[in-house]
């Protein structure tokens, strides 16, 4: 068995001659050393990986927020992961590399860290570093402005919120952070503005005890969205 420098160099030459992400050639040496007589599989171009959808459940904000943020989707982010070979290094080695190397700010760092490893099987459906994460977006026909207050307005958050939150201070642009009693946690919205009277919400919601609490609250969160739509655009 070769070791795991030459067998990264091993994948990284087949990534050149075949065009596959790393996690394809990868596999398809591991296939191969496990079964000589297999025969090879149909290369999957990279181009290819970046069409394939993302599961839902890996995404933490929406790819509109994403690109908003970092200047990148998911899927690009994902197959620039694969292409480092991101699958053989932790958490923090991945999160470390992606702010060094391509300067990724904080939060959006460990948001696309962890949603690549959700989507490459390396993490459980909402586990993140610090406990459990779930995200919620919907879009209204309001601007990002009156968007932004129906969640900092704490008159006009009642009218459609029904659990109370703590804000928290943040200098970053359409978005407000707070924090959450039962379970204690966090909740972190950002705002992507979809022209002058258009505006897509998305929540994450994170810092959650375990997967249970994330889907009771990620249902919960659709509900109180799909009210807060109501409540704003009728106004």
């Amino acid at each position: 068995m070769p070791t795991q420098k030459v067998f990264k160099q091993r994948v990284r030459a087949r990534m050149a001659k075949t065009g596959e992400a790393y996690t394809t050639a990868r596999h398809q040496l591991l296939r191969k050393a496990s079964d000589p007589d297999a025969p090879p599989a149909a290369p999957v171009s990279l181009t290819a990986e970046r069409t394939n959808p993302i599961p839902s459940d890996a995404m933490l904000v929406a790819d509109e927020a994403m690109i908003r943020a970092t200047g990148r989707g998911h899927a690009e982010w994902f197959a620039i992961l694969d292409a480092w070979g991101a699958v053989d290094h932790t958490h923090t080695e991945i999160a470390r590399w992606l702010g060094e190397t391509h300067g990724t700010p904080g939060w959006w760092t460990q948001n696309v860290t962890v949603a690549y490893e959700r989507a490459r099987g390396l993490r459980a459906p909402h586990q993140m570093a610090d406990g459990f994460a779930v995200s919620v977006t919907r879009t209204v026909d309001i601007p990002p402005e009156l968007a932004l207050r129906a969640f900092t307005d704490e008159t006009l958050r009642a009218g459609w919120l029904p659990v109370p939150m703590r804000q928290r201070p943040t200098r970053a642009r359409n978005t407000a952070r707070f924090d959450w009693d039962e379970p204690p946690s966090r909740v972190v919205v950002s705002l992507v503005p979809k022209g002058e009277a258009r505006t897509t919400i998305a929540v994450a919601h994170e810092q959650l005890p375990d997967a249970a609490a994330g889907e009771r609250l990620k249902s919960s969160w659709r509900a109180w969205l799909a009210a807060l739509k109501t409540v704003l655009e009728v106004r």
